[in-house]
């Protein structure tokens, strides 16, 4: 195997992947800029090339069309820890093998470059931009799937249908969709089927001949021929009538379809992307959805995750939506609190982006200074945050310290109340089993408050420590530092089914922290 090519400014990052790859017995050779690179790939070339976006001199972007150019069959993986849109899709026409935003987890950057090594991909090249009106954000995991996607789609033509719930962005994805495929310069045309009364759809749809109904005056274009030779969007497209499910189908298979009152058939060059909140599938078991259908719009199905699933990107968003409101509304823009910030992380945000930029209006126009707190924020805010509190109460006096232990294992490791974290993960162990609560009075007298107005976990920890003195056990600190911290990581890695990226989110560690803990705790065949 020849061999692994690393190029990136940053030491540190170079130094991690040069031990991950010498573990794995894998050769390999650093660069710190690309012009170096560029000189190495005269006389040979990389079984697979690892580069950094932005560096001092020439970026990793044209390293990679470069690279392209000259050995189209070495894989280029691409490091950035700017994970926008832009890049990820600049990356993917550019020819890259794989996007990984940083920081990532050494295990995820092994396996990428193992299956790169043997598969080469090939993708033709095009810089695009996307305007900032139409910005897509995020730095979770999720929405960077999300990106890859966009940009692996970037180059075809084929039918893609959108899923997620209202408010999580499915029309901005579908211009996305087109405004970085070869169509970006023909009409992106968005039509939301359910807000048309049935009676008119076809015609909106179609168009229609003079005098083919009372009211036709003149004939009329349909969205068909208006977004000829570029994108149609049809938004929820589960709640198209029947016998136009039909007539859509036609056009999908044949390419054809008739205006209302026509006799010629009309030709139809369009790209079309669908999206719906529902489930699709069920409505077709319902026989409210025609399976056919399903079959031609669920090319390529694409999930947008909603916004509770990805927590870490609401000060991201927050931050956008405060200034373009503020930008908007020519006032100043808002500062949010860390436990301002912290309740909205924890709001479940049913309606989504959507909801978090009403919010971010709604701040800017009624929060009373620059800076706002938990009291500033909405009132639906405010009253979920309080009946999540009222929720999670103190335990009752009474509770056993085996009670504690065990809701200590998890709450340690949890964000706000309303975090996913909060509720128990499967599999996860109790901290202790220390079960008289008077073995942990002592050290409640001691620090002079009742268990019950303490969280939880410090009960249980408490509890522990006081058994663990009282059978003579001798520094039991670290032995139970060790267990604290591996049941916050069964807690999170329960929550996030294994994930051990988002897990490290959660946590609030590094992924190389949480992989180094794993493996210190001798929890390496357990997760």
């Amino acid at each position: 195997m020849k061999d692994v090519w690393i190029v990136d400014d940053d030491r540190s990052i170079r130094w991690v992947l040069e031990k991950a790859l010498s573990r794995e017995g894998l050769p390999f050779r650093s660069f710190d800029n690309a012009l170096d690179v560029q000189r190495a790939i005269e006389d040979d070339a990389p079984s697979v090339l690892v580069s950094d976006v932005r560096m001092p001199g020439e970026s990793g972007l044209s390293l990679l069309k470069k690279i392209k150019a000259a050995h189209p069959q070495v894989p280029v993986i691409v490091m950035t820890a700017y994970s926008d849109l832009d890049t990820a899709v600049q990356a993917f026409q550019g020819g890259a093998f794989e996007y990984l935003p940083k920081p990532f987890d050494v295990e995820q950057a092994l396996d990428l470059i193992r299956r790169a090594a043997a598969v080469t991909e090939v993708a033709p090249s095009e810089d695009t931009q996307v305007g900032g009106e139409r910005e897509m954000l995020g730095q979770a995991a999720a929405m960077q799937d999300v990106f890859r996607a966009i940009g692996r789609l970037s180059q075809s033509h084929v039918t893609v249908l959108i899923t997620g719930e209202s408010g999580t962005g499915k029309e901005l994805v579908a211009r996305a969709l087109h405004e970085h495929s070869p169509r970006k310069g023909k009409p992106f045309i968005a039509i939301n089927t359910a807000a048309i009364p049935k009676d008119l759809l076809e015609s909106e749809l179609f168009g229609h001949e003079r005098g083919s109904f009372t009211g036709a005056a003149a004939t009329r274009q349909g969205r068909f021929q208006q977004a000829e030779g570029g994108t149609l969007f049809l938004d929820e497209i589960g709640d198209m009538p029947a016998d136009l499910q039909v007539r859509l189908l036609r056009v999908l298979q044949d390419g054809e379809y008739y205006r209302v009152g026509g006799q010629a058939p009309m030709k139809s060059n369009v790209r079309i992307i669908a999206a719906t909140h529902q489930n699709l599938d069920e409505r077709v078991r319902q026989g409210m959805f025609r399976e056919d259908l399903l079959h031609r719009l669920n090319v390529v199905r694409l999930r947008l995750p909603p916004l509770r699933e990805r927590r870490e990107d609401v000060p991201l968003l927050m931050k956008h939506f405060l200034g373009k409101s503020a930008a908007a509304l020519g006032g100043e823009t808002k500062v949010l609190t860390a436990s301002a910030m912290q309740v909205l992380q924890g709001f479940g945000f049913p309606g989504n982006v959507r909801q978090l930029e009403n919010i971010c209006h709604w701040i800017t126009v009624m929060a009373p200074g620059s800076v706002v707190d938990i009291a500033d924020l909405p009132p639906e805010v405010r009253v979920a945050e309080s009946a999540a509190v009222a929720t999670a109460g103190p335990p009752p006096a009474s509770q056993g310290a085996t009670t504690t232990a065990a809701a200590g294992g998890v709450e340690s490791a949890a964000p706000p109340t309303s975090s996913p974290l909060v509720s128990a993960a499967p599999g996860a162990r109790a901290l202790t089993t220390a079960s008289a609560t008077t073995t942990a009075a002592p050290l409640h007298d001691a620090a002079g408050s009742a268990n019950g107005h303490r969280p939880v976990w410090q009960s249980g920890l408490a509890a522990a420590l006081a058994q663990a003195i009282q059978q003579g056990e001798k520094a039991p600190g670290e032995r139970l530092t060790r267990e604290f911290e591996a049941t916050m990581i069964r807690a999170a890695l329960g929550q996030t089914r294994g994930r051990r990226i988002e897990a490290s989110e959660w946590l609030g560690w590094g992924r190389n922290t949480l992989t180094r803990k794993i493996h210190e705790l001798g929890m390496d065949g357990e997760v």
